[in-house]
C-alpha cells in the first residue's frame, strides 16, 4: 500500500525559502510520477511540479518556474520541493501525489496516491 507523508510546511515572509519533504514507501513499480499540488481556498488545485522517475524528468507550473525546484533522494525514498523567493500568492495548502506511469506520461487527473498536506502561508 502506497503511503505518502509530507512535512515541512510553515509561515515565512515574502521573498523567503521552505523546503517541503514527501516520504514514500509502498512504491513498487519501476516507472511512476510524483508531484506536488497545492490548493489555496476558493480556488481550484493545481499541479506545481512533478517528476517522472525513471529518468527525472521534471515540469513546473508557469507560476512556480525558476523559483521551485522538484529533486528525489532515492536512498531515503523521499520526494522534495524547494521553494526559493516564495510570494504570498504561493500561500496554499501542499500536497504530495504519485501515479503509476503508463507510457512514460504523468497526467494530471490520474494522481491516485496522496499525503496529508502541509501548510505554507506567506506574509508579505
Amino acid at each position: 500500500q502506497v503511503q505518502l507523508v509530507e512535512s515541512g510546511g510553515g509561515s515565512v515572509q515574502a521573498g523567503g525559502s521552505l523546503r517541503l519533504s514527501c516520504a514514500a514507501s509502498g512504491i513498487t513499480s519501476s516507472s511512476y510520477c510524483m508531484a506536488w499540488f497545492r490548493q489555496a481556498p476558493g480556488k481550484e488545485r493545481e499541479r506545481v511540479a512533478r517528476i517522472y522517475i525513471p529518468i527525472q524528468g521534471t515540469l513546473y507550473a508557469d507560476s512556480v518556474k525558476g523559483r521551485f525546484t522538484i529533486y528525489q533522494d532515492i536512498a531515503k525514498n523521499t520526494l522534495y520541493l524547494q521553494m526559493d523567493s516564495l510570494k504570498p500568492e504561493d500561500t496554499a495548502m501542499y500536497y504530495c501525489a504519485a501515479q503509476r506511469s503508463r507510457f512514460g506520461t504523468c497526467p494530471v487527473a490520474e494522481y491516485n496516491y496522496w499525503g496529508q498536506g502541509t501548510q505554507v502561508t506567506v506574509s508579505s
